[in-house]
């Protein structure tokens, strides 16, 4: 059983009141209270993870259909016929770290490095490494790239299949090479990613930095606490109103880590934001920013799904028989279907040629059930997911009414820039040539989707159109800069207002090119360092 989180009762005042128990909340959490005169409160709006699939890895599959989220949608999405995108988004303790398919990737370095060219002093890759190394306990490498003895489990796959490696094979006949470490030296190739993971269990932020904390009398943390705003007076931030009235006072900062929806959407019902846009939905504005939820971005996902000649995948595992014997078998061998994020194969490449670095990324999943659109297949099947991973596009997250209850606006704006859908469809086309490849053909009976009947240029948009779904990574809704124009300065406080920090993905200038759990665990990890710093307090 997961450790209780509800470490103590409430106190009358903190310190330190982080709001949003997610995968840099926690990680601020038990930095900050390991000093013993320093209360915190941690404040997360969902539930606790007691549920088992929280912490089976094969769990995710359950997370797609909404166990532990907020359910929203973005808004119609112009360049995408009008559709709204299910946009999953975590509410539980740990947050998305919780809810993921918990692979571990950074990044390029040339993304942090291209941050400190814009300004954010501290955060090149050479700045923000020693941070990955601290929070990892690798049991893989130990190297200049990586960490043992950290709180957070990463972890090679328990799980692979042979058409894994036949993947790979595939990969090689296209030119694209094997890679052992996707997080180290280079990022380009195809090969296993790391996983969250200890002993084949999910190992997310809540457990990794707030399990161990649990007996500190100085920490606090609630779950089912949903804040209404931040308190501002005389342009400073002082406390918290909860949705129920309830005022927690904070006499060093309010730190917000509630993601690259959350922050800026609690930012604008405190009254930070666009001020014609907050008097539009009857905000009384505290600070003009136009910046607070602008310059959002996302990684738009397509996807191949072919249906495999036998059992291939674990597709058939989704039968009551079949469950019963992968969970006996898990419990046995810590090993099979359970012990799978069904996603823990990929690699990245380039839809760009001239890219600085890889710009599409692969998820092969172990599976078809994830996505929709396909008809049953009597064998199961298998999915090649592709991303293109450096957007142009921006979009906004916006409050629908004054009510803390209603539901953001969502809108990433996706393909608006038409490079982006360019470089989409030039990597699910990169996927289809991979799956074509001699080394599957004994594991592939045929294509699925977007299957034969798409042919032409027009055929791929309108596929694309229809099926692009999120990969869940927002960020830069709360982007980090050198001027008064960035929301937050490169020591994540908020500018114009003191006793205020953001501190998720929110601040990233820029998304970097991989999945965003394992950075925005590292911005959890320099934040409570920065904190630390300003506040005076030892590490």
């Amino acid at each position: 059983m997961p450790p209780d989180l509800t470490l103590r009762e409430p106190r009358k005042g903190y310190d330190f009141v982080i709001v949003g128990g997610g995968s840099a909340g926690c990680v601020i959490a038990a930095r900050l209270s390991e000093d013993p005169a320093v209360r915190v409160l941690l404040l997360e709006a969902g539930g606790r993870d007691r549920h088992p699939f929280y912490h089976l890895p094969a769990g995710f599959a359950k997370m797609t259909k909404g166990l532990g989220s907020w359910g929203w949608h973005t808004v119609p999405q112009r360049h995408l016929g009008g559709r709204q995108v299910k946009f999953t988004q975590a509410r539980v303790i740990g947050g998305g770290s919780s809810i993921n398919a918990q692979i571990y990737t950074r990044g390029n370095a040339l993304d942090y490095d291209e941050w400190r060219q814009m300004g954010c002093e501290g955060w090149s890759y050479e700045d923000v490494l020693p941070y990955f190394r601290r929070a990892e306990d690798n049991d893989t490498f130990e190297d200049r790239y990586h960490g043992k003895g950290g709180p957070l489990g990463v972890s090679k796959p328990s799980a692979p299949l042979p058409i894994c490696e036949a993947y790979f094979k595939a990969a090689a006949e296209l030119g694209i090479p094997f890679n052992p470490d996707m997080t180290g030296e280079a990022q380009d190739g195809v090969g296993y990613y790391q996983l969250t993971q200890r002993n084949a269990r999910r190992s997310s932020a809540a457990m990794a930095y707030l399990g161990p904390a649990r007996g500190r009398a100085n920490l606090t943390v609630r779950t089912g606490a949903q804040v209404r705003r931040v308190v501002v007076e005389k342009e400073r931030a002082t406390a918290i109103e909860m949705v129920d009235g309830e005022r927690i006072e904070a006499s060093r900062e309010v730190i917000l880590s509630s993601g690259a929806i959350g922050t800026p959407w609690l930012l604008m019902l405190s009254g930070i934001g666009p001020a014609d846009h907050l008097a539009e939905v009857g905000v009384t504005p505290v600070l003009d920013h136009p910046g607070v939820g602008a310059n959002f971005q996302d990684h738009l996902d397509l996807f191949v799904i072919c249906e495999v000649t036998g059992s291939h995948t674990y597709d058939r595992y989704a039968k009551p028989h079949w469950s019963a014997v992968a969970g006996l078998q898990y419990l046995l061998t810590r090993r099979g279907p359970v012990a799978s994020s069904l996603f823990e194969t990929g690699g990245f490449w380039y839809a760009d040629e001239n890219a600085r670095s890889p710009d599409i990324q692969f998820h092969l999943g172990l599976g078809s059930g994830i996505e929709a659109g396909v008809a049953a297949m009597p064998q199961g099947g298998v999915t090649l997911n592709s991303a293109y991973l450096r957007p142009r596009s921006r979009g906004t997250v916006r409050l629908a009414s004054s009510d803390p209850k209603a539901a953001p606006l969502i809108d990433p704006n996706y393909w608006a820039d038409p490079y982006d859908r360019e470089m989409s469809i030039r990597g699910l086309k990169l996927a289809q040539e991979i799956m074509r490849q001699a080394p599957l053909r004994p594991f592939v009976l045929a294509e699925r989707l977007p299957g034969p009947e798409v042919r032409t240029d027009a055929d791929y948009a309108d596929y694309a159109a229809r099926h692009a779904k999120t990969d869940h990574h927002p960020a830069g809704t709360c982007h980090m800069g050198p001027d008064a124009e960035a929301v937050v300065d490169p020591r994540l406080r908020l500018n114009g207002i003191e006793g205020l920090r953001v501190a998720d993905a929110s601040i990233m200038p820029t998304v970097v090119s991989s999945n965003t759990n394992a950075p925005t665990i590292m911005i959890g990890e320099k934040a409570a360092d920065m904190i630390r710093a300003d506040q005076g307090i030892a590490p």
